[in-house]
């Protein structure tokens, strides 16, 4: 197996829970330079909100900042940002897919910053 094939045989059990539980997901994808983050929808697969490093306001945010989104501080700012778009979108409670990343680091920081910013899981 390589690595991807292991990370996504690790998310596979927590998937399979979360769509048992029929809540809103938010996954966490991440790259060496960007994060991403979705909230989507447990019926219809649907993607209701999303946030990450490549949209331009995230971007001209971070211009300011070292590193380009590959960092915490930008994961920071991408779980604020979907904490927003999903109070917006009226969602107030999800389960959390880490896609079988760790967490720590910047998924850490994502999901503590959407913590903050009024989501529940």
């Amino acid at each position: 197996m390589d690595k991807k094939q292991t990370r996504l045989r690790r998310a596979r059990q927590a998937r399979a829970k979360i769509l048992e539980l029929r809540v809103s997901r938010l996954s966490v994808h991440r790259t060496n330079l960007h994060i991403y983050a979705t909230i989507s929808d447990p019926v219809a697969g649907k993607v209701l909100v999303s946030a990450s490093t490549v949209e331009a306001e995230v971007r001209s945010e971070l211009a300011a900042k070292t590193g380009k989104g590959g960092n915490a501080q930008a994961a920071t700012i991408v779980g604020r940002r979907v904490a927003e778009k999903a109070k917006a979108a009226g969602i107030s409670a999800v389960a959390f897919d880490r896609s079988g990343f760790r967490y720590h680091g910047r998924v850490k920081a994502l999901a503590e910053a959407a913590r903050e910013g009024g989501l529940q899981f």
